[in-house]
């Protein structure tokens, strides 16, 4: 694919350290604001890319990508991935895919009336120890209990605190605990279980944002915790999953995956599970999202998209229990 990379900040210089390795992705643009020149150039130079905007329509005009990496904050997804999709470019867009669930349907309808290619950067759907995992699910007999946390002390919480709201904090932009780090989470459990029945959260709110918070999932006969905090930390495991035949213990965040141990009911250890197949946790998603654009292989976006609604719809439901507003 043709990529051009929309944005300039942490995740692009992540996602760059493995395209050495991505051999189906040209980097073909990169796309920022005139503060971000600088950084943009030297991205440019470091990782050999074509070319070199601050305006994305101008980029639209003079460059020959074919594919868009929306990497900018959330509250911008929205507005990028739909100038992409109408000027027949495919879209790959960081999570959340927005900040607001009737934006997701909006391009989601674009794109299948375009037939374009129209994905979320998740890494968790795609690493291979996720894949393995689902597959061990019916060794734990009748699931009962998911709990997943994602907690990380914000290193802009202390300067919220003291009043400077930035993005990562702000409900107009698409801030807060739940959008950000529990979003993970949720792509992990629905991941597993699909769309819950019923969705409660219970946030901890400072001035309008929820800084940390526990989210519920009830799936009828298996009930399933959400825990992501910005405002506080812990320093272990991030999933458990409960069978009345065993459990399962994941080892780091939702977004890395990095092993897995099966439990039985006497909690001995039965197996120990680590195949993912690259360091970098977003290398599988980036060389999928090379196949699918290669093969135009619709019938998977649409596969991905349902996924992705579902998470939307987990938002969406959450918020309003909270009755916590993003405008």
């Amino acid at each position: 694919m043709k990529l051009a990379i929309i944005g300039s900040g942490n995740i692009v210089h992540d996602f760059l350290t493995i395209t050495k390795d991505l051999k189906e992705t040209q980097l073909t643009a990169i796309i920022g604001t005139n503060r971000s020149i600088d950084t943009l150039k030297q991205l440019q130079s470091e990782y050999h890319i074509g070319q070199v905007f601050t305006d994305f329509d101008e980029a639209l005009k003079k460059s020959d990508f074919d594919t868009v990496y929306v990497a900018v904050p959330n509250f911008l997804h929205y507005q990028f991935a739909k100038k992409a999709l109408e000027n027949g470019k495919n879209v790959i867009s960081e999570k959340p895919f927005t900040v607001k669930y009737e934006e997701f349907e909006d391009l989601k309808k674009i794109a299948l009336e375009k037939h374009l290619i129209l994905l979320e950067a998740i890494t968790t759907q795609y690493l291979q120890n996720f894949l393995d995992l689902k597959k061990k699910l019916p060794e734990l007999g009748d699931l009962k209990i998911i709990e997943s946390n994602y907690s990380q002390y914000s290193s802009r919480y202390d300067a919220f605190k003291a009043g400077k709201i930035l993005p990562a904090f702000d409900p107009k932009k698409g801030g807060g605990a739940l959008m950000d780090l529990n979003i993970y989470n949720i792509h992990f459990i629905v991941g597993l279980l699909g769309r819950p029945k019923k969705v409660t959260y219970l946030p901890n709110v400072e001035r309008n944002i929820d800084t940390s918070g526990i989210l519920t999932l009830d799936y009828g006969t298996v009930k399933a915790v959400a825990i992501g905090a910005k405002d506080s930390v812990i320093p272990f495991r991030s999933s458990v999953i409960q069978g009345n035949h065993g459990s399962i213990v994941v080892n780091g965040p939702t977004n890395e995956m990095k092993s897995f141990d099966i439990y039985d009911n006497d909690k001995e250890l039965v197996e120990k599970i680590d195949h993912n197949v690259y360091p970098h946790r977003m290398y599988q998603e980036f060389v999928e999202f090379e196949r699918i654009i290669r093969t135009n292989d619709l019938q998977a976006v649409q596969q991905h998209l349902q996924h992705s609604e579902d998470v939307m719809w987990v938002v969406k439901k959450a918020l309003e229990s909270a009755d916590l507003k993003l405008d």
